[in-house]
């Protein structure tokens, strides 16, 4: 990757992790699209811990607050509401870990497949639609039980397809059990931390047969940096624009790029 295509990579990684359009489908998408060569697992890594950095810093207050809750529910038996939401953010990742485990080669296939990708961003426009239209959007995050956080760490784990978003998934799925719009877009941010970390741990164990990284040092730095600032700047203006708006320009946006895509893979 060169500098100007990791900065652009890094700002759509960035945009697309928090808003509901799917990242993984847009890193697919645009390369394509564009002529430009697949960014490879160093790049990818890079990218989600620039997105990584970004939700832990927006949400490191209520990170901390999870965190010590935690804590004090394993020492001294202690319930709370942060530490509901503590144990259900742990539940509801385990569906994601274990699907990725399971079926991570069937759905890396699909990343070389833009024409899937296409259909799933179709599906994604479709799920925040019904889930926005039918959702009552009465509860906070910490209401939910614990089958129902269960239920959104599969909706986090079918967004390991390309052009699911998983931002979409659980907001979608959030919405559908009742969750404010916030309080959905939330809980996925939350979610989204000991995912991202997950893969990218994942993915440095694939970098240490990686040669040539140091020629790459300036793309990667860039790339990263442009995530970072990307995702932060949406997560805050996503909170912000949930509390008085729907998800319909975020499905109206899927539908068009999801048919653009389909439209010049059937050429």
């Amino acid at each position: 990757m060169n500098v100007l295509q990791s900065i652009l990579l890094g700002i759509v990684q960035g945009a697309t992790e928090f808003i509901p359009v799917s990242s993984s489908g847009h890193l697919v998408l645009v390369p394509w699209l564009l002529g430009w060569p697949e960014p490879g697992v160093a790049f990818d890594t890079v990218l989600h811990l620039g997105t990584l950095l970004a939700v832990l810093l927006v949400f490191a207050p209520d990170f901390w607050k999870l965190a010590t809750a935690w804590l004090r529910s394993l020492a001294r038996r202690e319930s709370s509401a942060d530490t509901r939401l503590a144990w259900w953010i742990l539940l509801a990742t385990i569906p994601a870990a274990l699907m990725c485990a399971l079926l991570e080669k069937q759905f890396e296939a699909l990343f070389s497949a833009p024409r899937w990708v296409a259909l799933f961003l179709l599906v994604t426009g479709a799920w925040l639609v019904l889930a926005d239209r039918l959702g009552r959007k009465l509860r906070q995050a910490e209401d939910l039980t614990w089958s129902q956080a269960l239920l959104i760490g599969v909706a986090q784990g079918l967004a390991i397809a390309p052009g699911i978003s998983r931002s979409g998934a659980t907001i979608g799925a959030g919405l559908l059990l009742g969750l404010k719009r916030e309080a959905a877009a939330r809980f996925s941010f939350l979610l989204s931390a000991p995912i991202i970390l997950g893969a990218a741990a994942l993915q440095v164990k694939k970098l240490l047969g990686v040669a040539g990284l140091g020629g790459q040092a300036l793309p990667l730095v860039l790339g990263f940096l442009a995530a970072f600032a990307s995702g932060y700047l949406c997560i805050r203006l996503l909170l912000s624009y949930l509390r008085q708006h729907s998800l319909t320009v975020f499905a109206a946006y899927c539908w068009v790029v999801g048919l653009v895509a389909l439209g010049i893979s059937l050429l």
